[in-house]
């Protein structure tokens, strides 16, 4: 399995939560020459999810929780996409051609996925099975950033949870996080979650009803240590106010 498609934290957290991040690095692989991108579109959130790393890394201290991070770019392949998704490796992200991504054969494809999206999922699935192993119970938790401007679209909403069908947790959670009164919260706002086009919640957590919540966190909100540390805090604290289970 290659190692740097994913980091695992506190792999024997005893906490209800398992965390991961689909797209928690902007790095490329050496041999991929930046797929022929400068750096400065690589600062950018199509290359990652800007801070989601860092609440992850705090969420993971909070609550003794397992956490596994994507070690690779979203422009190399998006582990948060269906395999025979058009933008699972982006010929264009946000408007930015992305040379690399250009006319790949199917072996150049497969490859991608081989070295990163499989072993980041399955560094999930080990945990889950582990976990199980152990006689836990896990509750997923996708975290995720959201840009707070989209093609001239403002996006008011600080913080926002996405969700498919079932609302058991994003019910309580929605308004344990709008009960200070102090912020916007999206409900499905700019996001829904899609089992035809998402990946990670639908094959990990809904195949197994494994109770889920998909978060969006404003990157503004979440760009520096500060900030991701006060979520991380504000987000766990929402979490001990509903009841689960």
């Amino acid at each position: 399995m290659n190692s740097e498609a994913f980091r695992t934290l506190r792999p024997k957290g005893e906490g209800r939560f398992l965390l991961f991040c689909d797209h928690a690095s902007r790095r490329i692989p050496a041999e991929l020459e930046n797929l022929g991108l400068p750096a400065s579109e690589l600062d950018r959130h199509i290359a990652s999810d800007i801070g989601a790393a860092g609440v992850t890394t705090e969420l993971s201290d909070i609550l003794d929780a397992p956490a596994i991070l994507c070690g690779t770019s979203r422009l190399v392949v998006d582990c948060n996409r269906q395999l025979a998704a058009g933008d699972l490796i982006p010929v264009v992200s946000d408007g930015t051609a992305v040379p690399g991504n250009r006319n790949l054969s199917e072996a150049a494809r497969q490859s991608r996925i081989e070295q990163w999206f499989e072993p980041y999922h399955a560094a999930v699935e080990a945990v889950i099975a582990d976990r199980q192993a152990r006689g836990l119970t896990s509750i997923a938790l996708s975290i995720h950033s959201m840009t707070a401007c989209l093609a001239g679209n403002a996006r008011p909403w600080q913080i926002a949870l996405s969700s498919d069908d079932d609302r058991s947790l994003v019910e309580p959670m929605l308004e344990a996080l709008r009960r200070p009164g102090d912020v916007t919260v999206g409900d499905n706002q700019p996001y829904r979650l899609d089992p035809a086009v998402d990946y990670s919640i639908p094959f990990h957590a809904m195949r197994r009803n494994m109770p889920y919540l998909q978060v969006e966190f404003r990157q503004d909100e979440i760009a520096g240590a500060a900030g991701q540390v006060r979520w991380a805090r504000r987000f766990a604290g929402a979490l001990a106010a509903i009841r689960i289970g």
